[in-house]
């Protein structure tokens, strides 16, 4: 079984991972290595912050390690939240978050958002990038229990519930993470 040390310490994208990557592999994180220190995101894209962390990650353990930066991009907010979706309305609050997002599309007809998930594996080979994003659009207000971060909020293409509504199974199957996911399988198998 490979591990896989995910530059996370949120155990619910740590499980999600682990959900799509399947028994192959065993998924590790920075709170399995009893690593906490904060690790500074000052990049301008998705891409310099996902390498910052897979970076930090493969010098501090050796470990083949992915970091990942994900986010919500909203068109009528000309691509907010972005890179600060987490920390959007202050310090990693959610509820929050949409609660700003909603606030500031409450006049707005469009609605089309997209998740972006840029991974990046930094191991003895090098560096490598993988993209996964999923399109669909906001709703007017909170709905669902599952899921983490905008996932009440976001409707993906072709569906009627959104992420949070959504079983986790059926989430991790058309979810960003997993596009992304998937290009990193296609990698490592060849």
């Amino acid at each position: 079984m490979k591990e896989i040390l995910i530059a996370t310490h949120n155990e619910h994208k740590k499980e999600e991972i682990q959900q799509i990557l399947g028994n192959e592999f065993k998924v590790t994180s920075l709170t399995d290595y009893d690593i906490h220190d904060e690790i500074v995101e000052d990049g301008s894209t998705f891409h310099e912050n996902a390498l910052i962390k897979a970076k930090y990650c493969f010098e501090k353990t050796g470990k083949p390690s992915l970091g990942d930066d994900s986010g919500l991009v909203v068109e009528a907010l000309d691509g907010r939240p972005g890179i600060y979706s987490a920390r959007y309305a202050g310090n990693h609050d959610f509820g929050k978050n949409m609660a700003k997002v909603l606030d500031e599309l409450k006049d707005e007809n469009n609605r089309k958002a997209y998740f972006v998930t840029v991974m990046c594996l930094v191991d003895e080979s090098g560096t490598h990038y993988f993209e996964g994003r999923v399109y669909g659009n906001l709703t007017e207000n909170i709905r669902g229990e599952k899921g983490f971060g905008y996932d009440p909020i976001f409707v993906p293409e072709d569906h009627e519930i959104t992420f949070a509504e959504m079983k986790p199974e059926e989430k991790n199957k058309i979810s960003h993470r997993k596009n992304a996911i998937d290009q990193f399988l296609d990698f490592i198998k060849h």
